[in-house]
This record gives C-alpha cells, structure tokens and sequence, in this order.
C-alpha cells in the first residue's frame, strides 16, 4: 500500500462531533520519519481535533484513514502503551467532581513525579531534568505554571517515542526553556528520526526548525508545505519572516469570515423585516 514508508498517514479524513455537522473535511497528511511539521491556522480552525485524532482520542470510519507508524491510530492502542506514539497538549489537569478540570496539583515532589516513571533510561531522565531546569524538590501544589509545565514536558518525554504530537506546549516557558527544548526536538528527529507534529502561535525562530507546514483553515487543508518551497518565505527582495507569512494568510480568513457574517445578518434582516415573517411571527403570539 502506498505510503507505507510514511510515520503519519492521512488519507481522505472526515470527523465530526455527535450531532455535528462535518468539522474536518477531507484531509490528507504525509510525513516521513524525522519530519517536523508545524501545523498553524487560527483558534478553532481544527488543529487540537487533528492532533487529538492522530493520538487515537477519537474514532474515524476505515481503519486505513489515519496511519501512525503503519498502524490505525485509534485501534492501535500498544502506540500509545509502547510510548512509540506520544501526545502532549493542553494544561495538566485532574477532574474532581462537579468542579470539572482543574490543574494537577498536590503536595508531592517533581521527584515523586518524574522517578516514579518506570522503564526509563536514566541517561534521558538526567538530560531532560537539566534541559527543562527542574529542580527535583518542587513542590507539586506550590509551584507555577510555567514550573508544572516543565514536568509536564520531562514526564512526557521520558520514552523515546517515534511519533510526537505537540500542543501549545511552550505557552507557558519563558525563551531559553523554549529555545533549548526545540533544539532537542531538532536532535531527536535528525538522529532517531523521530516525526513530531507541533501547534502552535508563537513562530520565532521556526524558519529554520520546520521541515514541513500544514495550514488548516475551517476544519480544511488549505496547504501542505516543505519550508523550503513556501513563496512568501523566500522571495529575492521581499522575503518575510514565518510569522509575517501566517500572520498575511489568517488575516485574509478573518476577513472573509467577517464578510460571511455580515452577509449572514443582512439575509437574517431581510427574512425578519418581510411581510410573509411578520404574519408568521403574529400567528405564533396569536
């Protein structure tokens, strides 16, 4: 089957939430091992429903529609017991109750947390705790945001997965935890050819990190990139920077989205002010 070669896999996808209407519509993805592939497009464009597919949190029809690592994402559930597959999005969280997600907290120790993993080489704990400068005495109820997230990061990373899929996960790090972390992310592609899938708004300094972007618009593929081959990024004279690029292409889409609104409310005006709706509404009264 073609493709095979390929860590991630998407062929012709469609999901939609129960009672929905399509959200994500006929998306393809490709990616061969060691791939780093930014996926950008604006809040509520579908980028956490991809990636959530793409971990196995969500069910689509065929099991030859979303591959990771020549298996069915959702099916497969040894990718992510194995760690071969590893996704990291979203806060830390627990639910408790009717109080809903709140973020993980209590009065034990990141060493707790980290050394309580099994299975890891120790090696990689070590570089991870210094990369992410974690200081094993913290506090877990105590600590900040940007604190909690680091032993997210280290506790996520512990095994050496060959599928990583990232959201929004250096919100909460200040630049040189960001800019380090991504240097390591360069190193575990190019010498384990890890694949890593990255959502994210925050571009600097990702011209360079890039192999691949993927521009999601409305649930739509509307581009799959090499870096190398995205005009804006490489014009003689006028080349911009990868956030100039992406910041260009959603400012189009909100334009047309406030176009479609307006629209929207003229038509729904117009059915609301004409004779035949006025008698409908007073019938209704009557």
């Amino acid at each position: 089957m073609a493709g095979d070669d390929a860590s991630v896999q998407v062929r012709g996808l469609h999901f939609s939430y129960p009672g929905q209407p399509p959200f994500i519509t006929n998306f393809n993805l490709h990616l061969s091992p060691g791939s780093r592939c930014l996926l950008v497009g604006a809040n509520g464009s579908g980028k956490t429903t991809l990636l959530r597919i793409l971990a196995g949190k969500h069910m689509v029809g065929g099991t030859d529609v979303v591959r990771v690592l020549g298996s069915s994402a959702f099916h497969d559930t040894s990718l992510i017991c194995s760690g071969k597959l590893a996704y990291l999005g979203g806060s830390w969280s627990k639910t408790v109750g009717c109080a809903g997600e709140i973020p993980l907290q209590g009065d034990f120790s990141a060493e707790h947390m980290i050394f309580g993993v099994e299975g890891v080489d120790p090696s990689r704990r070590e570089e991870l705790i210094d990369l992410l400068d974690i200081d094993l005495e913290w506090r877990m109820h105590k600590v900040s945001d940007g604190q909690r997230r680091r032993v997210q990061l280290c506790m996520g990373l512990l095994q050496p997965y060959k599928v990583l899929l990232l959201d929004e996960i250096t919100v909460d790090l200040d630049v040189v935890a960001r800019m380090d972390l991504l240097n390591f992310f360069v190193a575990e592609s190019v010498q384990r050819g890890a694949t890593i899938v990255y959502a994210t708004h925050i571009f600097d300094g990702l011209e360079t990190w890039a192999t691949h972007l993927a521009h999601v618009e409305d649930g739509k593929q509307k581009g799959l990139y090499k870096m190398g081959e995205i005009p804006e990024l490489h014009a003689v004279g006028k080349s911009k920077t990868l956030l100039q690029v992406v910041e260009s292409w959603l400012r189009k889409e909100r334009e047309a989205q406030k176009e479609k609104i307006c629209s929207n409310r003229v038509s729904a005006k117009q059915s609301i002010s004409s004779p035949w709706a006025s008698s409908r509404h007073m019938a209704y009264y009557r």
